[in-house]
């Protein structure tokens, strides 16, 4: 049913007047639109993609070094296990209950030396860190374009040599 009336005048080409009448939109499309947005924005709120976590976002880039790094040999310089509540995530977790195990290397990559050190607390299954010593040769991967991002582990290759 519609809500109002109105005319509408058009001029045809042979130069008359038209009186065309104009109805309002009904409730009912007004609200098939509102429903069809209200269904579009509960589909996005439900099916956008989840926020990463920083384990997923760590475990891509060593994927992704494995993938496109290069090699070049490096020595351990430390294997520090820093206390849980000392660490970052364990004060935004509240419950860190293990240490964090940083293994700590140096290599050397077109004259510029770089000292780094890598997370390998979800690793030690790949490795012994009670014979990582000082001065233990290692190979480092590492990114072309950017030489201080690297490692020395990942879940689908080692540099340590033991």
């Amino acid at each position: 049913m519609p809500l109002a009336f109105g005319k509408v005048t058009a001029y045809a080409e042979s130069g008359g007047k038209l009186q065309v009448p104009l109805e309002m939109i009904s409730l009912r499309l007004y609200t098939l639109v509102l429903g069809a947005i209200g269904v579009a924005l509960a589909s996005y709120a439900l099916l956008r993609r989840k926020p990463k976590s920083a384990d997923d976002i760590e475990r891509e880039r060593r994927t992704w070094l494995n993938t496109i790094g290069r090699i070049t040999d490096g020595t351990v310089i430390d294997v520090q296990e820093i206390d849980a509540q000392q660490t970052d995530a364990a004060k935004i977790k509240g419950a860190g209950k293990h240490p964090a195990i940083m293994l700590i290397y140096q290599y050397d990559v077109a004259g510029v030396s770089y000292e780094a050190s890598q997370d390998v607390t979800y690793l030690r299954q790949w490795i012994n860190l009670h014979s990582c010593r000082l001065g233990l040769p290692t190979s480092v991967k590492y990114d072309a374009r950017n030489p201080g991002n690297s490692m020395v582990i990942s879940e689908g290759w080692i540099g340590l040599r033991q």
